[in-house]
């Protein structure tokens, strides 16, 4: 199928094919799943070998409602978000044909689950301004030259780690020249999170759970083949994952009335003796709201479907997080006393990050963090000035500054 850009049809039949060799009823699901990946349906945009046929993008909703159809299993984009939609993009557009091959089957199939080493205690809004330290093995800068082979020896602090408890590799970024700006002196990692030096502390949130976590790295040795991009080239390549992170959870597909949206308005329908005028106003304004953000975000997916994610995903992001609060907020308002109940605050470490699960009093503390995790709006808000809008940037003193001379 290299010959030419494989059409909707020749993918269906690929489709039924693969069904028919691998019927859903009667194949293990790791099998299935495997099978999927080898036929180049697992995500049809990339590469032939790597999970792909190298077809247009927007032909994977034809594959994926096929298989949905014929009660295929899916691999728990879940459970495995980070890695789908942060970590496998970085690598398909930065890693070496042997990190590719290494990497992009096992993360697609979820037998390693990934995270983000990125935010630290003091570079979380100001991302760039992170110390974790890579030195390359035997005293020699990254910075210093250029050059393939050795280790490299990382320490630092990370923190709002999602699924660090759970995964088995991260994406990392780390200071390998202080001398440089801050944005110039990064180099961007593949960090086994088994690796000795590696530990990983729970962040209890104000929902109870510990979804989130801190890690420590302390003598992490890390091979520069598991460097990803260029030395001191790791801002531009952790551009790419912070554009297809803010589309992954902005963008996400969503049935009409689903999401935030879903349990107010079933609660609306069910309990009429919730009503009043006001909350019906405003009910009708969040979901007019909801669906025009649905819509938007479905044509953000086709313009994705046409290369690589732009700026319009920070906007996507930043009505995300808006809404579920509003939504989150007017859903425990309309159910009164009851919506000062909370279900369980027992700690709990979840494998799944779940924005709309559990009781109202849950989804309204959850999405307190849809405006911090993924780039605080604040942040977003910049980036829409400047690169949708167009907007004059905001005067930066420290922009060609040593990142060793920067006031901390």
């Amino acid at each position: 199928m290299t010959a030419a850009a494989p059409t909707a049809d020749r993918l269906l039949a690929r489709v039924r094919e693969l069904l028919a060799a691998h019927p859903p009823a009667t194949t293990d699901r790791a099998a299935f799943l495997s099978a999927r990946f080898d036929a180049g349906l697992a995500w049809v945009h990339y590469p032939e070998g790597l999970g792909g046929l190298g077809a247009p993008r927007s032909l994977q909703a034809v594959v994926d409602a096929e298989l949905e159809a014929a009660g295929a299993p899916d691999n728990d984009p879940r459970r495995i978000g980070i890695g789908l939609g942060m970590a496998a993009p970085t690598i398909l557009a930065y890693g070496t044909e042997e990190q590719k091959r290494r990497f992009l089957r096992p993360l697609w199939l979820g037998e390693e689950v990934w995270c983000q080493l990125f935010s630290e205690p003091g570079a979380g809004s100001d991302l760039a301004a992170l110390g974790t330290r890579a030195v390359r093995e035997g005293g020699a800068d990254a910075g210093d030259g250029a050059g393939d082979g050795g280790d490299w020896v990382v320490d630092g602090q990370k923190v709002w780690t999602s699924s660090a408890h759970t995964a088995r590799w991260a994406i990392l970024i780390a200071r390998t020249d202080p001398a440089l700006p801050k944005h110039q002196g990064i180099t961007y990692f593949l960090c086994d999170m088994t690796a000795p030096g590696v530990e990983v502390r729970p962040l209890r949130q104000i929902t109870g759970e510990a979804e989130f976590n801190e890690v420590f790295l302390t003598g992490v040795r890390i091979p520069d083949a598991h460097r990803l991009g260029e030395v001191g080239q790791g801002w531009a390549v952790a551009r790419t994952t912070l554009m297809n992170e803010r589309v992954s959870i902005g963008g996400m597909r969503i049935p009409r009335e689903g999401g935030m949206i879903a349990p107010v308005a079933a609660a609306w329908r069910d309990r009429p003796e919730l009503r009043t005028p006001d909350l019906h106003q405003r009910l009708l304004e969040l979901w007019v709201e909801a669906e025009v953000a649905r819509l938007t975000g479905e044509r953000l997916r086709q313009q994705l479907a046409q290369g690589q994610p732009g700026p319009e995903g920070s906007g996507m992001k930043l009505t995300f997080a808006r809404l579920n609060q509003e939504i989150s907020g007017l859903e425990v308002e309309l159910l009164g006393e009851e919506g000062l109940l909370y279900e369980d605050w027992t700690l709990r470490r979840p494998e799944i990050v779940d924005f709309t699960g559990r009781d109202a009093g849950y989804r309204y503390l959850r999405a307190k963090g849809n405006s911090i995790e993924g780039g605080t709006s604040e942040i977003l808000l910049n980036i829409v000035a400047e690169r949708v809008l167009g907007l004059p940037a905001e005067p930066r003193d420290d922009k060609d500054l040593a990142w060793k001379d920067l006031a901390r």
